[in-house]
């Protein structure tokens, strides 16, 4: 009974997307299941080419560089020349660039191809996030994101296994087999998915105000979203940035470290479509200061740790949270964003991470050289806090969506009721 009740709740949760989100979820999770490079490129460069871990740094960076630029380009792209050109732009570049990576030999192109390695493969997310926004029905947006991150994550644990076993053979091997399956993603693009953009409205033809990059920072409150948006990314970077560090500090291995953070992974594969289901309809301004507070308290609960079992208990805490807070912070993206600005809102709520990725290491690294990790872990918490606060004060004022009868993208929009709170 157990067995046909979880199958009916996963047939509930992927019934109903069309034909094109499935298309793009494939190409997602192709991707992701590439994704080998970003694994061992500090082992690539540190053991294979004997380069310092100084400049394995600098070349991350670099990455990380190209990703905060490009994602502002590629929403203009994906909203200038369409979602489709913009996929099929940034996969087939990404794909050129990851196997020139695996042949370039001097320090300074390896960082330049870096670069271009971070602004290729990032130009397409804002366009794959505002395509789902376009082709999915107001009423089933969050699950589609959930689904489309569970995608993310299944094959980001499948790659990470993977890229060490790959590396034992050849460095070689994996860049090229990345590369290859990045191209796989460009041609189910152009094979199987249409262009989504949505066609000019009435009143923009005959002169309306044109959405630009002007436009998305003149927006306030779209602009305190991606500011809180920061801070609930810097606070989830620290899984990958800070986490390690402080346990191997306190004399844990990396195989211990590697068993906490592993269920970070197996919990969102797990989880997150029935997490999904129990939220959908929910209030989002509850979801998101629950989630917010409750990632900052639970990597603060990681300067009470002296176990394994205890920091695996606190990735399964902040986890919770991320399960929550991912889907419902893009749903709330998309009823912010104008149809025909779709594709620059969605590149600056992606740059908000982006940068979070840049910041977050430097300010790891900051205050556990300085004070120690036990205020990092205090400042993960004063952080989730004013990020909760912050969107229970925005979304006093941010209209939630009623979809119609038909699933229209004529929402009527009212205010979120004051007792959510």
């Amino acid at each position: 009974m157990p067995v046909t009740a979880l199958r009916r709740a996963v047939r509930e949760s992927v019934s109903g997307l069309p034909r094109e989100f499935w298309w793009l979820w494939t190409s997602t999770l192709v991707n992701r299941l590439g994704g080998f490079v970003a694994t061992f490129m500090a082992l690539y460069l540190t053991l294979d080419r004997g380069y310092s871990a100084s400049y394995a740094g600098l070349v991350a960076s670099l990455h990380g560089l190209g990703g905060v630029i490009s994602s502002l380009g590629g929403g203009v792209m994906a909203d200038r020349l369409g979602r489709r050109p913009t996929l099929l732009v940034a996969q087939a570049s990404t794909a050129v660039f990851v196997a020139l990576l695996g042949f370039v030999r001097d320090p300074v192109a390896i960082a330049g191809v870096a670069f271009l390695v971070g602004a290729a493969s990032n130009a397409s997310r804002p366009a794959v996030q505002a395509m789902m926004a376009d082709i999915v029905r107001p009423e089933d947006r969050v699950r589609a994101f959930s689904i489309n991150y569970w995608a993310i994550n299944l094959g980001f644990a499948v790659s990470s296994a993977a890229a060490g076993f790959i590396a034992e053979v050849s460095y070689l091997a994996g860049f090229l087999i990345e590369a290859g399956m990045t191209m796989a993603c460009a041609i189910v693009v152009f094979a199987k998915v249409p262009e989504s953009r949505p066609t000019s409205t009435a009143k923009e033809s005959a002169g309306g105000p044109e959405v630009g990059l002007g436009t998305v920072l003149r927006d306030g409150r779209f602009m305190a979203v991606v500011g809180l948006s920061f801070l609930v990314a810097l606070i989830f970077q620290q899984g990958s940035v800070g986490l390690p560090v402080a346990m191997g500090e306190a004399g844990f291995t990396p195989a211990d470290y590697g068993m906490a953070i592993a269920l970070n992974g197996v919990l969102i594969v797990v989880l997150q479509l029935p997490v999904t289901r129990f939220i959908e309809h929910r209030d989002p301004r509850r979801l998101l200061v629950i989630s917010s507070v409750l990632a900052g308290y639970g990597f603060g609960l990681t300067a009470f740790a002296g176990s394994v079992g205890v920091f695996a208990l606190t990735v399964c805490v902040w986890t919770l949270a991320e399960i929550v807070n991912a889907p419902t912070q893009t749903g709330l993206v998309v009823s912010l964003s104008p149809v025909q600005g779709r594709g620059r809102y969605q590149g600056m709520y992606t740059m908000s991470w982006s940068v979070a990725a840049l910041v977050a290491p430097l300010m790891s690294g900051f205050v556990i050289d300085r004070w120690g990790a036990e205020w990092l872990w205090g400042l993960c918490a004063v952080v989730g806090t004013v990020a909760g606060v912050g969107y229970g004060v925005l979304m006093r004022r941010v209209p939630v969506e009623e979809p119609s009868a038909q699933g229209s993208e004529s929402p009527v929009a009212k205010p979120v009721p004051e007792q959510a709170a």
